[in-house]
């Protein structure tokens, strides 16, 4: 039976599959301003699931990660794509847009469940009590 919702990972999980799979793609998939400004993991592709200035779902996101795995040819029937793990702020969107690429059969999806800043605190404050840079992975900024 086909996955309904992408793999949930802890980000030091996620970081550690894609130490161990070379092949393994990180999608941020974050606003270009959350991109930029606030951070991202450090060699993360970025395609937006929801972007500037009209705040809508990309249209073309699945089209996208398609031409990520190079149109499906790095896909294999039985075993899916390499895998594609998708990171947001804190996993809410990651786990959206891996529904859309699990409907429009792309297999092998994952989701960083913390997100890159996790949740608020309660001083409503993020990277304080989850995420990727709560957990000390690497990351850059512009």
């Amino acid at each position: 039976m086909d996955a309904k919702e992408p793999i949930p990972l802890s980000p030091r999980q996620a970081y550690k599959l894609l130490e161990e799979d070379s092949n393994a793609v990180l999608v941020d998939i974050r606003s270009t301003m959350e991109y930029l400004f606030v951070g991202h993991p450090v060699g993360a592709v970025h395609v937006p699931w929801i972007d500037e200035p009209n705040w809508e779902i990309n249209p073309h996101f699945v089209t996208e990660i398609r031409k990520l795995l190079l149109g499906g040819v790095i896909c294999d029937a039985d075993r899916g794509c390499v895998p594609i793990i998708l990171i947001c702020r804190s996993g809410k969107r990651s786990l959206e847009a891996g529904k859309a690429l699990l409907e429009a059969g792309i297999k092998n999806v994952y989701h960083v469940d913390e997100g890159f800043e996790g949740e608020l605190d309660e001083h409503h404050h993020r990277s304080s009590v989850g995420g990727w840079r709560f957990h000390g992975l690497p990351w850059e900024q512009c």
